[in-house]
């Protein structure tokens, strides 16, 4: 993320409507100026990494950060993207481009990522990633106003085996 994307992103973390139905929403009304402070403090845990199309189109993010552990190897990525771009395999190449990221440039032995019992595309976007479903997190997330169930999915370093999309966009050269 850099600070040319802080009017997009303090429009997204306040709108419901681009973050899903799923979400975990409660109203954050995050200003401009906090975001901005964020940023310049160097405080960003999680990272954002943007998810841009071609054109140049900002369309997402997948974000990562460390789950607490003292040796710091299990982290936990998350993900939303454009409700008029999903479906369109965006978040899956996203998603398996910050796993090639992750493994290539971190120790982590453990990538994590949670979604709603009902989320089936998000569910999806992990299983074609290489994720595998883990278990039904009983009453995890809170959502709409009551405590549903959440689905843990992970992949584990010696599942990763080697990049996946790194290796498509060299190997031509």
């Amino acid at each position: 993320m850099e600070k040319e994307d802080l009017a997009l992103i303090v429009n997204w973390s306040n709108n419901p409507d681009f973050m899903g139905e799923f979400w975990d929403y409660f109203p954050l009304q995050r200003s401009r100026l906090e975001i901005e402070r964020v940023i310049d403090d160097n405080l960003f845990e999680p990272e954002y990494l943007m998810i841009e199309k071609k054109d140049g189109t900002i369309i997402g993010y997948v974000s990562h950060f460390n789950m607490l552990h003292p040796l710091g190897k299990l982290l936990e990525i998350g993900y939303v993207i454009a409700p008029n771009e999903r479906g369109k395999g965006y978040c899956t190449e996203a998603v398996t481009l910050v796993l090639d990221y992750l493994f290539l440039s971190r120790s982590a032995e453990r990538i994590q990522a949670s979604t709603h019992i009902d989320n089936r595309a998000s569910q999806r976007v992990l299983e074609k990633a290489g994720f595998k479903r883990e278990g039904v997190m009983r009453k995890a997330l809170f959502n709409k106003g009551d405590w549903k169930d959440g689905v843990l999915y992970s992949i584990l370093r010696e599942e990763w085996t080697e990049p996946k999309i790194l290796t498509k966009t060299t190997s031509g050269s």
